[in-house]
């Protein structure tokens, strides 16, 4: 800051300002110092931020308002961390269990030639009705006597008489394709 004298005589102050690159310099200090973020580890999935186990970095206020009154996360400690790491330990490998269930059923399922389907047909040999993934799962267990989930199953349009392909997700990564046999019933 200094002062000036006008070209009419007057006094004035001068005050010199930062190059714009100071201020940014500044500003990014000021905001660390107001962006201050807590790690958590979330105790039950929420949607936008993780699952369960995960852990966040989340603003101090959404942490202490939100989150840890509703008992949705908690502060990350080494313990803590510990906890969350043997628990993810765990669920690795009853994913590896659970697809090794999955290959070992797609493999028996392959195995099977056709499932047939008895269905009561009209002109043309068009079927009454359709075929439903229901009316799979029952020929599928007849056959092996395997449990087989009938959310999983995809099936084309059946409207007649004839031989289709239908697939099964078994697991994420598993699916098996099956013969489907509609005959007249």
């Amino acid at each position: 800051m200094g002062y000036k004298q006008s070209s009419l005589g007057y006094n004035y102050t001068y005050v010199s300002y930062p190059a714009e690159t100071q201020i940014n310099e500044i500003l990014q200090e000021k905001r660390k110092k107001m962006v201050k973020r807590v790690q958590l580890v979330l105790n039950q999935d929420v949607s936008k931020l993780g699952k369960l186990g995960d852990l966040v970095e989340v603003a101090p206020g959404y942490a202490r308002n939100y989150l840890i009154p509703k008992n949705l996360a908690t502060h990350a400690t080494p313990g803590i961390l510990k906890q969350v790491e043997r628990r993810r330990e765990q669920e690795r490998q009853r994913q590896l269990e659970l697809r090794q269930q999955a290959l070992e059923q797609k493999a028996s399922l392959e195995k099977v030639t056709s499932l047939r389907i008895a269905k009561q047909v009209g002109e043309n040999e068009a079927i009454f009705g359709t075929v439903t993934t229901q009316e799979i799962v029952d020929a599928i267990k007849a056959a092996t006597g395997q449990e087989v989930d009938r959310r999983g199953i995809t099936i084309p349009d059946i409207n007649h008489l004839g031989t289709y392909k239908a697939e099964i997700k078994l697991f994420s990564e598993v699916t098996a394709q099956v013969d489907i046999e509609v005959v007249a019933s």
